[in-house]
C-alpha cells in the first residue's frame, strides 16, 4: 500500500490530464478508424525495452496509471449524462460494460513509457540504472524520493506565499513614492 501511496500525486496528475480530455472526446463523433499515436518514439532494441520495463517495475510505475481505464470510463459517462439526461439509467448500465471491454488497455501506457525510456537512454545506461535501483542507495531513493519531493513542494509553496507578501510590500512602497496608496 505504501508503494502505491508514494506515487499518488503523480498518478493524480497523469490520470487528471488524461481525464480532462474526456468531455471534449465525448462531444466529438467517433472516428471511423483508430488513430495512431501522435508521435511514436523511435524503436529501441528488445534488450533496452526490457531494461526500461524493469526500471518501471522497480519504481512501481503501474501505480501511476492502473486506474486510468475506469477513471476515463467514469469521466466520459458523466460527460455523456450531462449532455443526455434522458439516458442516465442506460449510461449507468453501459459504463461497467465499457469498462470491462476496455479492461487492460492501461497497459498500453506502460508499453509507451518503456519505449520512451528506451529512446531516451542507451541500452547500457538502462542496465546501469537497473543495477543502481537494485542497490541499497537506489532502493533508498525509490523509498525516500516521493517524500522529499512532497516536502520540497510544500517548502516552495510556503516560500512563495511568504515571498508574495514581500513583493506586495515592495509594490506598496514604490506606489507610495508616487503618492498612491494601494
Amino acid at each position: 500500500m505504501k508503494s502505491v501511496l508514494k506515487f499518488l500525486p503523480a498518478a493524480t496528475l497523469v490520470v487528471g490530464l488524461a481525464l480532462s480530455a474526456a468531455p471534449a472526446i465525448a462531444q466529438q463523433p467517433a472516428p471511423a478508424q483508430p488513430k495512431a499515436p501522435a508521435a511514436a518514439p523511435p524503436k529501441a532494441s528488445p534488450a533496452a525495452i526490457a531494461a526500461a520495463k524493469e526500471i518501471l517495475q522497480i519504481k512501481n510505475a503501474t501505480a501511476m496509471y492502473q486506474g486510468a481505464v475506469p477513471g476515463l470510463v467514469e469521466k466520459t459517462k458523466i460527460a455523456l449524462i450531462q449532455q443526455n439526461l434522458n439516458y442516465q439509467k442506460d449510461l449507468n448500465e453501459v459504463a461497467p460494460i465499457v469498462a470491462q471491454q476496455l479492461q487492460g488497455r492501461q497497459n498500453e501506457i506502460g508499453e509507451g513509457m518503456a519505449q520512451i525510456y528506451a529512446s531516451e537512454f542507451t541500452e547500457q545506461e538502462l542496465k546501469d540504472l537497473v543495477t543502481f535501483y537494485r542497490s541499497p542507495l537506489g532502493k533508498k531513493l525509490i523509498e525516500a524520493e516521493p517524500r522529499a519531493i512532497g516536502l520540497s513542494m510544500a517548502f516552495m509553496n510556503s516560500w512563495a506565499q511568504n515571498f508574495s507578501e514581500t513583493v506586495m510590500g515592495t509594490f506598496r512602497a514604490e506606489m507610495r513614492k508616487r503618492g498612491k496608496e494601494i
